[in-house]
């Protein structure tokens, strides 16, 4: 039985993928949804752009706009859960993503994280390796990845 489910999300397709997977299992199994967003400045003009007609970053964003972006990131979110019929609970968290991801679950006891197999991480990611490979080698819970 799946109780507690967390996702990352991080504005990318494959994150909205997965978080309508932990959507349509957290209806399915009657779970807490838990969202969590870890900005990182090196993504956040991706996401800017992606989602705000911002064209190109040249140097790395402000704390207002990492907070801007941030916001709209979970506010996408919520509309994804609201369509599903699902409410979350929504951490907006500092620092590595794959150790906020494990912190949450940790923290709220959950019984399955949900990551998308490629999100914003950079090409230094590729080399070093991703969110979701990190959090599958981590996490003391199940894991999923969504493509």
């Amino acid at each position: 039985m799946l109780r507690k489910i967390v996702v990352g999300v991080d504005g990318s397709e494959t994150a909205t993928h997965a978080l309508r997977m932990a959507c349509d299992l957290a209806q399915k199994y009657q779970s807490d949804l838990h969202v969590v967003h870890a900005p990182q400045p090196r993504t956040v003009a991706f996401a800017l752009g992606a989602m705000a007609a911002y064209h190109a970053a040249t140097a790395m964003p402000s704390a207002a706009e990492v907070k801007e972006a941030s916001d709209k990131v979970l506010a996408s979110a919520k509309a994804v859960a609201d369509e599903s019929g699902q409410t979350i609970i929504t951490y907006l968290k500092s620092g590595d993503p794959a150790d906020a991801l494990i912190a949450c679950a940790k923290d709220c006891g959950a019984d399955l994280i949900v990551t998308g197999r490629r999100g914003l991480g950079t090409l230094g990611a590729l080399v070093q390796g991703s969110t979701t490979q990190r959090v599958n080698h981590l996490a003391e819970c199940a894991c999923l990845s969504v493509i």
